[in-house]
């Protein structure tokens, strides 16, 4: 008997998991502001796509990043601003501050190593996937975040497509 390929997702429930998780991003974000700041030992690594729509800040910087950026939350940011679609933040880059505004959409990778806690998301709709290494920013090590992606203490990310059928 043959089997009957599987029904066609019109709820969207991928898409609907993403913005939840999101939502997670925005949550921890919130936290961060509050007026004693990120509990230590708490800290982000924030990836995202440069040229996803709504993304702005400086063109030199992001001229550096043509396709994803990572940035640290950590000791040195300031004015971080979330909202309901982005967030704005202030980080040094070779010492000079720069302001960036990040919508939630643009973000592929939310990181906190201090707990081992690790969002990963598709590429925004319109913004091609690339396996072009990612670069980091806000004055930490800039080969802090490769780090993490091939470091055998960090998390171990598996895709949903794997269990999917097909």
């Amino acid at each position: 008997m043959a089997q009957e390929p599987p029904a066609q997702d019109k709820m969207h429930y991928e898409a609907m998991a993403q913005e939840a998780l999101r939502g997670v991003v925005k949550a921890a974000l919130r936290r961060a502001t509050a007026p004693e700041g990120l509990p230590e030992p708490h800290h982000f690594y924030i990836t995202f796509k440069t040229e996803a729509p709504g993304v702005s800040g400086p063109n030199d910087l992001l001229g550096k990043y043509p396709d994803e950026m990572t940035i640290v939350l950590q000791h040195q940011y300031w004015d971080l601003a979330p909202g309901e679609t982005f967030f704005t933040v202030t980080l040094k880059f070779g010492g000079q501050p720069k302001r960036l505004s990040v919508p939630y959409a643009a973000v592929t990778r939310f990181y906190d190593p201090s707990v081992q806690f690790l969002l990963q998301f598709e590429a925004p709709a319109g913004v091609a996937a690339s396996s072009t290494p990612v670069a980091a920013g806000a004055g930490e090590k800039a080969d802090a975040a490769s780090n993490a992606e091939t470091d055998p203490e960090a998390p171990n990310v598996v895709s949903l497509d794997t269990f999917r059928k097909k």
